[in-house]
Parts: C-alpha cells; sequence; structure tokens
C-alpha cells in the first residue's frame, strides 16, 4: 500500500482536451471504457498473433516493467506496433501507446477508433505542429505515467531495408534519464509488407536489446541527430540488410 502521505494526484493528461478532439490528439488517455475495450482487442490479437505468426523472442530481460519508458524499433509492416504491444504485462498495457502518422491513421472517424483499439495509437502529425505534438510527448514521459513504441524511420519501409531514423525521436528524450530500448523486429516484411493487401502466415523474430539513456546529450539539433544515429546502429545490430 501506497504512503497517503506521499500520494498525489495526478489528472488525466487529455483532461482540457474537449472531448471531440481527445480521439485524434497526442494527449488522449485510455479512460475506463477504453481500456476495457483495449484489453479485449489484446487479447484477440495476441490469440492471432500466437496462430499465424509464432514469435521468437530474444532479450525478454529487457522488457520494461515499469513506466516511463521508450521502445524503438525498425517499420516495415502494420504488424510491427501489434507484436510490440504485444509482449508488456497487463498492468502496463493501457499505458504503453504506438505513436502513429496522424494524417494516415487519424485522418477519419474508422481509422482513429481502429489505431486507438488495436494499438492504443497516439497521433504525430508530420509536416503540422510536430515540435508542440513532441513537447506534449515529452511532458507525458517526464511525468512518468506512461511508455511509448516509436518508429523513428517515420513511415514502413517499401523495400524491408532499414530507413534513416529521423531526430523526432531525439527531442522526445535527449537531456533525460528515460531508458529508450532498442528492438529489432525480422518477419514482418515478409508477412505483411506495405505492398500488400492482408498479411500471411510467417514466424517473427523479435531482438530486444539493452536499454540506453542520454542525459548528457544537448536537447538541440545536434543533439536530437546524435541521438537518432545512435538508435539507428543499435537497431541495425541485428538487422539483415533484407527483413
Amino acid at each position: 500500500m501506497k504512503d497517503p502521505e506521499n500520494w498525489h494526484y495526478e489528472p488525466a493528461a487529455d483532461l482540457n482536451v474537449p472531448w471531440r478532439k481527445r480521439p485524434a490528439s497526442e494527449l488522449r488517455e485510455s479512460g475506463l471504457t477504453g481500456g476495457v475495450g483495449n484489453w479485449a482487442v489484446r487479447q484477440l490479437i495476441r490469440t492471432y498473433l500466437h496462430a499465424r505468426h509464432p514469435l521468437t523472442l530474444t532479450g525478454a530481460e529487457h522488457i520494461p516493467q515499469q513506466t516511463p519508458f521508450v521502445l524503438v524499433a525498425n517499420h516495415t509492416s502494420h504488424l510491427d506496433a501489434m507484436v510490440l504491444e504485444s509482449i508488456f504485462p497487463e498492468h502496463l498495457a493501457t499505458r504503453v501507446f504506438a505513436l502513429a502518422a496522424g494524417d494516415y491513421f487519424f485522418d477519419t472517424a474508422g481509422k482513429r477508433l481502429a489505431a486507438a483499439q488495436l494499438v492504443n495509437a497516439l497521433p504525430v502529425w508530420r509536416g503540422k505542429a510536430t515540435r508542440h505534438a513532441l513537447a506534449n510527448l515529452r511532458e507525458r514521459l517526464e511525468r512518468g505515467t506512461c511508455g511509448f513504441i516509436v518508429f523513428p524511420e517515420g513511415t514502413r519501409s517499401r523495400t524491408g531495408e532499414l530507413q534513416p531514423f529521423k531526430p523526432g525521436i531525439g527531442m522526445l528524450i535527449a537531456g533525460s534519464s528515460i531508458p529508450v530500448v532498442p528492438c529489432t523486429l525480422n518477419g514482418c516484411f515478409e508477412s505483411w509488407p506495405s505492398s500488400a493487401p492482408r498479411p500471411r502466415p510467417g514466424a517473427i523474430r523479435l531482438k530486444i536489446h539493452p536499454p540506453c539513456t542520454f542525459p548528457e546529450v544537448p536537447n538541440g539539433r545536434e543533439g536530437w541527430e546524435r541521438i537518432a544515429a545512435e538508435l539507428q546502429a543499435a537497431v541495425n545490430h541485428q538487422t539483415p540488410s533484407r527483413l
């Protein structure tokens, strides 16, 4: 039981966001209804992945067991986020959000609902208010209430090759002690490349690397680019030239 003298109330991040705008806000929280829905969808996704995409997991000891944290990984498929979401224990599941392109996944009501329920996604609007959105996301991390799944390439690779990491990941964590966990996915591209309308069966391999932090890296352009390069190298360590 927590010490009542040290307990303090943390208001929801989306408390002051109008309810109509919450589904497409980077401040969205799951809430009770969303949490129940996410739980049901998680069970369906885990059942599907187990049956159609058996997972070989290496480095399970590096899976975060508490917030805050950031997972970064290569991105070749819509399966990527589902696989990464599936590895977390239930006590963390509703507090882990996948960052997704707002202009692609949140441009219609149907896509917003699917993104929020399937992978508990939060939008990042490419080319629009990016700095403000990332500042909001960084503040959430610093409050310690959530973890993020980030694909620093910014979009799915069309070839399976790892693309350059964008400096936005550095904006989230430069100068902080928030742990960043590099992950390498293999097999998702073969099962569901961007050119395919639906996935096909196939095994998936996930390597979770030791976490790293960047407290001494300046929170500026040079520091962001350095972090992006270092994380790209960590992810690429176990990434073949063709996934």
